[in-house]
């Protein structure tokens, strides 16, 4: 038996945003009494329909970095390989770090260990917590753990090129530093912002992941519908 298990945070109108990022408009456009007019069908059988306005970042709600977002020459979303939003993953429990903590090497060979998981090229995701202390505070935009660069360098070590994390960055922002992102910049790899729901997958081991980004030509990220595969 497969479970399915949804990690993505829902997109809704007005969600929590980094400063320097627009939030999301996620507004009704057509409703179903407005429609009428348009006499779709028949008088005895009209056929109403609704829509839904969606105005938007590329980076927002659960979403995934394309190389063009950090480096000028890198690939834009609809120009990756598509190969790299699934595969092999493993959650790894970094909840003892806290809220601004910093994210080592160490504790991720710890965790890496207590999950049971020799990292090969996985897609590694950081459950932190800050979801569960935080949502839908606001600040939770100002709370989120440093993804380090020992710890950014251990992942690139063992083969992993995809990495996530809850919480709207994989830096503190506030500090203006964006180590993570600079190495991944330098070392092509990639990350989830935003992810959900991690706590069900402590535990698990080894699963499979899927997040499969929009083919949104030209654009330097995309929301995704992340999802994780157990095998019970």
């Amino acid at each position: 038996m497969t479970r399915i298990v949804d990690l993505t945070l829902p997109l809704e109108d007005g969600l929590p945003a980094l400063g320097r990022l627009a939030r999301p408009v996620v507004i009704p456009h057509t409703t179903h009494e407005a429609s009428k007019r348009y006499k779709q069908g028949t008088p005895d059988d009209l056929l109403t329909f609704t829509t839904w306005y969606l105005g938007m970042l590329d980076h927002s709600g659960t979403h995934i970095d394309a190389l063009s977002h950090n480096d000028p020459d890198g690939l834009t979303i609809d120009l990756m390989p598509i190969e790299w939003f699934m595969g092999k993953a493993v959650c790894l429990d970094l909840r003892h770090v806290g809220d601004r903590g910093d994210i080592g090497a160490d504790d991720m060979e710890k965790a890496a260990r207590e999950a049971g998981v020799q990292v090969d090229g996985h897609i590694v995701l950081m459950c932190t917590g800050i979801n569960a202390r935080h949502w839908p505070d606001p600040r939770i935009c100002s709370m989120n753990p440093q993804v380090t660069a020992e710890a950014t360098h251990w992942l690139h070590d063992r083969g992993s090129r995809v990495h996530g994390v809850e919480g709207p960055s994989t830096d503190r922002v506030d500090e203006n530093l964006f180590v993570n992102h600079r190495i991944c910049r330098d070392l092509k790899m990639v990350h989830y912002e935003w992810l959900w729901n991690l706590e069900v997958l402590l535990g698990v081991g080894e699963f499979q992941f899927q997040g499969i980004p929009l083919r949104i030509a030209g654009a330097s990220g995309s929301p995704v519908r992340a999802l994780a595969f157990l095998h019970d």
